[in-house]
């Protein structure tokens, strides 16, 4: 039946629109290319490998060169392709399937007449999309039909008309639809069957290579850390970056004008808000602009700052419609960093002062649904200081200052504060600022100032922010009595802390246990200072308290070096640095401890280069705590290692070093003036040495063996063996204390003339040194004990017989010898618990044990470790 007798109008004539005269040849031609255009090859074989799909969609923002992609494919086709831009006016359905016959006309893919024409702008009969499709359908090959600004098509009765003749036309249309928004077509079917392809907007941005292309087509050539940073801020978007190409092509320095470039004053402002901003209504311009001083944000907050309850619908469509609005997955959106950036701008020009409004809003938001880093970050743009300051406090996150893992971030944040912002919580922060520097005098005065503005009834988390930063005061001055007044103070608070802030920060009382435990040590209650760090070491293994429990376990291996036990302390060192490893702990975090105490045991095991590295990485870093505890056992490990190399005079330089701390620390004065005494002894005087000595005060037990060793080398043999009486009952003292006391005793045998004696201990002292690996204090005995060393010649002993463990299994026994728990080896390694139980299992019995000490000890004398 022929197409008028369907209407009952005459056809109308080819060349003419139904509904405006003739027809506009720019709709039905192919966009012409830039000069400057860039074919991305990635995205054209994107484009020919939808060749075998019926529908292609390319979609993406404004800007984003859809258009231009698909008209350097088109034009580059083998075949013809018809082109339609569709325009932005009401169209109906008979002006665009009229368009869509004259495109496929002048593309030389005319259907057949009977298919007939719209006569009528506003609608086609019902029989013509069927007409169309079986004619399409008939053909020998596909026609290729691009739909260029499908987003202008807004009458429902097209979408649907069109998705009828897509999908019984069969192979004989493959249709592209170029779009800003998501088309009203039934996508997820295509999609299910694979008959889709699909650009999107992320697929359109350049890449950084990309980039690089295009800026070299205007005449640019920049750094790549210059074009890294144009994709960053541009994110690859078309439009942006030729726009600032263009503009920056005019400049004396382009890289510094895209560096210094202002997106709200520029070219892509302008695009940007004809494009996108003025294309909505009036209640979704104001949303926008409103929620441009947000990053990444839920609808509910946009509600909070505009006061609608429709701003999930409102996001959702902008998204939908490609308008620079990013959904981020668990409904959360952002906008794209350009047109955010622009519409700040905006804002601040159309509404002067409400920038800092909605930041104060967002502030209160975000705090009272637990989102502190941005409440904190938005509370500071809105310059109110008060609010920021006390919700540090308040919300007990004051424990971040000194974790390492966001104190750089809330350092930088806090810096800005003004000197006008002088209520306590602002001084309690400022406080916290010096005493995470190390600086205690500062931090104390700011500290006072605000405790004596506090009111009684302050929260209960701001004081014990206070009571933290005392305790923190205590260690870097070295006061027991205010580390205690702050324990106690902590310990009355904790019961008033609300139980989900005492579960959310968990460091708060990590850090405080570590300072407390630091300043007893410093004291000399090291059996206190013992109970409170390992509370710490051994208590919440969360990311938040790996900070404080790596502190803590360097200083516990302080205390087993002082015991004389340089295994046991090297263990527990090793162990503070896979805390750090594993939890990738930032280089200024923590005091350094552990480095100094592995050098003091390297310096033991006469590992002199060995030692010296570790000193110079404790020395070097920017250690965030730079207490009294590791300068001083820092300075006199140095002094030590300069004995060792004969350096007595400048090791008597190293111990002049003063050592911060209002109360002396007497084991740390008894390790300086045994040193110092040494020292003296090494350059011949005798009477400085001898004077020290009988200064030296109570200290650890490595304390009095050395010091009964300098003793009686400066010719006191009574009073040194006296002192080594009045050491603890064996069992007490470690193996290097026990060593040393045994050479020391063989060598008053050899002189009193008792040879067996003397051989007999030196022969324990050897044995005992060989399994800690102890040379030191052999070396240190002088020249009398060779003749001991050299026992009668007997057979050589048998080659022990090396277990071939598997590299695995000594990866696991190197975990146990670091003291890790199995969880901590098992995530060090990437293996589960049960894994790491088998291999050290297998590693029992090929060793012969049934412990892991045992295997531990094992290993290393079989040199496996």
């Amino acid at each position: 039946m022929a197409w008028e007798r369907q209407t009952g109008r005459e056809p109308v004539a080819p060349g003419h629109d139904p509904g405006a005269g003739p027809f506009l040849r720019t709709r039905t031609a192919v966009p012409a290319l830039p000069p400057t255009f860039l074919r991305r090859g990635r995205l054209t074989r994107r484009l020919d490998a939808g060749a075998d799909t019926p529908l292609t969609l390319v979609s993406g923002a404004a800007g984003a060169g859809k258009t231009l992609l698909a008209a350097d494919w088109a034009a580059r086709a083998e075949r013809p392709v018809a082109w339609l831009t569709n325009d932005a006016g009401h169209q109906g359905s008979g002006t665009f399937w009229a368009y869509v016959l004259e495109a496929l006309r002048t593309a030389g893919e005319p259907v057949p007449p009977e298919v007939g024409a719209p006569a009528c702008g506003d609608r086609v009969g019902p029989l013509f999309p069927a007409r169309l499709a079986g004619a399409l359908c008939e053909r020998e090959r596909p026609v290729t039909l691009v739909l260029d600004e499908y987003d202008r098509v807004t009458d429902p009765e097209i979408s649907a008309q069109l998705e009828f003749v897509l999908r019984h036309a069969d192979a004989g249309l493959r249709l592209v639809l170029v779009t800003r928004n998501q088309p009203r077509l039934p996508l997820h079917r295509y999609r299910a069957s694979g008959e889709l392809t699909e650009i999107r907007n992320a697929d359109l941005a350049f890449t950084p290579d990309e980039a690089a292309e295009l800026l070299g087509l205007h005449g640019l050539e920049l750094p790549r850390h210059a074009t890294l940073g144009l994709v960053e801020h541009t994110r690859g978007w078309a439009a942006g970056l030729r726009l600032c190409a263009l503009a920056a092509r005019d400049s004396a320095d382009p890289e510094r004008y895209l560096k210094e470039f202002e997106a709200g004053h520029s070219a892509v402002a302008d695009f940007l808000l004809a494009e996108v901003l003025d294309r909505q209504s009036p209640g979704t311009r104001g949303l926008l602009l409103r929620v441009s001083v947000l990053g990444d944000f839920p609808p509910e907050l946009a509600d909070a700052l505009t006061g609608r309850r429709d701003a999930e619908s409102v996001l959702a469509g902008l998204r939908r419609e490609n308008a620079f609005v990013e959904y981020l997955g668990d409904v959360s959106y952002r906008l794209h960093p350009l047109f955010g950036e622009i519409l700040r701008a905006h804002l601040r020009e159309r509404l002067p002062g409400l920038e800092a409004e909605l930041h104060r809003r967002a502030a209160g938001w975000l705090r009272r649904h637990g989102r502190l880093t941005e409440a904190l970050r938005h509370g500071a743009a809105a310059d109110d200081w008060e609010f920021t300051a006390e919700a540090l406090l308040g919300d007990l996150a004051v424990g971040q200052l000194f974790t390492g893992l966001r104190s750089p971030d809330l350092a930088a944040l806090f810096a800005r504060m003004p000197a006008t912002a002088t209520d306590p919580a602002a001084e309690l922060v400022r406080a916290a600022g010096r005493l995470a520097r190390s600086d205690p005098g500062g931090g104390l005065a700011h500290l006072s100032h605000a405790e004596r503005a506090l009111p009684a009834d302050a929260p209960a988390a701001t004081r014990m922010s206070g009571a933290l930063l005392r305790a923190l005061a205590a260690r870097l001055t070295g006061s027991p009595g205010e580390a205690a007044t702050a324990a106690g103070d902590a310990g009355r608070l904790l019961g008033e802390l609300p139980e989900e802030l005492r579960e959310e920060h968990p460091e708060v009382l990590a850090l405080l246990r570590a300072h407390v435990g630091c300043t007893l040590l410093w004291a000399g209650h090291l059996d206190e200072a013992r109970t409170e760090l390992a509370a710490v070491a051994g208590g919440d293994e969360r990311a938040a308290t790996a900070p404080a429990r790596e502190d803590a376990l360097g200083h516990l291996a302080l205390l087993d070096y002082l015991d004389g036990r340089p295994s046991a302390a090297e263990n527990r060192a090793l162990a503070a640095t896979a805390v750090r490893r594993r939890f990738s702990l930032p280089s200024g975090c923590g005091s350094g401890i552990a480095l100094v105490v592995l050098a003091a045991v390297a310096v033991e095991r006469d590992e002199l280069e060995r030692a010296e590295a570790w000193l110079d990485a404790a020395d070097g870093g920017e250690q965030a705590v730079r207490d009294p505890v590791c300068a001083g056992f820092g300075a006199a490990t140095r002094a030590r290692l300069l004995l060792a190399r004969g350096r007595a005079r400048a090791a008597l330089d190293a111990l002049r070093r003063p050592v911060p701390g209002v109360t002396p620390s007497p084991w740390l004065e008894a390790h300086r003036t045994v040193l110092a005494a040494a020292a003296h002894q090494a350059e011949g005087h005798r009477g400085a040495a001898c004077a020290l000595l009988r200064r030296v005060p109570p200290g650890p037990a490595m304390c009095a063996v050395e010091a009964a060793g300098v003793q009686y080398a400066a010719g006191f043999p009574e009073a040194a063996l006296g002192r080594l009486d009045a050491l603890p009952a064996r069992g007490g003292p470690g193996p290097a204390v026990r060593v040393r006391a045994a050479l020391l005793r063989a060598r008053a045998a050899e002189a009193a003339g008792d040879a067996g004696t003397a051989r007999r201990l030196v022969e324990h002292a050897v044995r005992e040194a060989r399994r800690e690996r102890l040379r030191r204090p052999l070396l240190d005995t002088g020249p009398w004990i060779r003749p001991l060393l050299d026992p009668a010649p007997a057979p050589p002993p048998a080659p022990p017989v090396v277990p071939d463990l598997s590299l695995r299994e000594r990866e696991v026994l190197s975990g146990v010898a670091r003291l890790m728990s199995y969880e901590e080896i098992g995530a060090d390694l990437f293996i589960s618990v049960n894994t790491v139980k088998t291999h050290l299992k297998n590693a029992y019995r090929k060793l012969s044990v049934n412990r892991r000490s045992d295997a531990v000890r094992r290993a290393r004398e079989l040199h496996l470790l």
